[in-house]
């Protein structure tokens, strides 16, 4: 079984994802995978896939055509207006597109981010045990690439039962993060301004960092430490030269050489990605072992 869909408008930084691969980074090679992994889950719960690989998107929105054959496809993220032939149909769901059939979606109210997922799978290659575009290393997806208008892409395999989901909203609540390796090294004020400060995402944001506003300019004139570079992770926040926090995310860098006063929880980390430019954050700290019970729990 098989089915071969044609991209029709594609917003910036529209890949293939996957998981990830996790195997690469001491090639200097990061483990891409998508922004918002519970999303991700969730569409490839509707569409009952058998696959691994979804179609990741952005506030540019997506719109592709079924060419031959027949397959499920399922959405979910941030919140997106969806049409199947121009007729709206739920965010969070699914449908089974004939040939000729359009899905179309475009930007709602908040989230930076969402997918597509299919009942097979996409057929691209598997490199260095993924397919997760990691467009650092022109690697993954399609030819290591963002997808373009008029890419064509086959879907193999047949899928698997669907699930059913819940609808997620958006949360504002304080963001959750273990202190970082860094931490005792800022003046001893620092830390407690950083819990109580206000934060802001500012339109400097990518699949590499997002960069925050300092309201309260905890980090004026602190970030003078002299490092060596380290490996560092999805979460890690970053106080660059001039004192400007920036929170890693899927495609950082192997290593960095920046103090890192903190590290966002996993947990966490998807509704950081979906923040949109000007939205307010909160940090508040937890110990290693709330932010791994969290995690547990998320996986039940």
């Amino acid at each position: 079984m098989s089915a071969l869909i044609q991209l029709l408008r594609c917003g910036p930084l529209t890949t293939i994802q996957d998981a990830g691969r996790f195997n690469g980074l001491r090639h200097g090679v990061s483990a891409s995978g998508p922004m918002d992994a519970g999303a991700f889950a969730r569409a490839g719960n509707l569409a009952g896939t058998s696959g691994t690989a979804g179609i990741e998107f952005t506030t540019g929105g997506i719109a592709l055509r079924l060419l031959e054959g027949s397959v499920s496809i399922g959405w979910s993220g941030g919140d997106f207006r969806a049409a199947v032939d121009g007729v709206p149909v739920p965010w969070s769901s699914a449908a089974d597109l004939q040939p000729g059939s359009v899905l179309e979606i475009a930007a709602g109210a908040w989230g930076n981010f969402g997918y597509l997922r299919f009942s097979g799978e996409i057929d691209v290659p598997a490199l260095m045990g993924s397919r997760a575009t990691s467009m650092r290393a022109r690697i993954g997806g399609l030819d290591g690439r963002v997808l373009q208008s008029v890419d064509e892409l086959t879907i193999i395999g047949p899928g698997v039962e669907r699930q059913s989901v819940d609808a997620v909203d958006q949360d504002l609540s304080p963001v959750r993060f273990i202190w970082g390796v860094h931490a005792e090294q800022f003046t001893k004020d620092v830390p407690q301004r950083f819990v109580s400060s206000s934060f802001f995402v500012t339109a400097a944001m990518d699949r590499m960092g997002f960069r925050l506003k300092d309201a309260g300019n905890v980090f004026e004139g602190k970030s003078s430490l002299s490092l060596v570079s380290e490996p560092v992770l999805p979460g890690d926040v970053q106080i660059l030269g001039d004192g400007t926090p920036i929170v890693l995310m899927r495609d950082h860098q192997p290593t960095g050489g920046y103090p890192r006063i903190a590290t966002v929880i996993r947990a966490d980390l998807d509704r950081l990605a979906q923040m949109r430019p000007g939205t307010e954050l909160a940090f508040t700290p937890v110990t290693v072992e709330h932010a791994q019970a969290l995690w547990r729990s998320r996986q039940k």
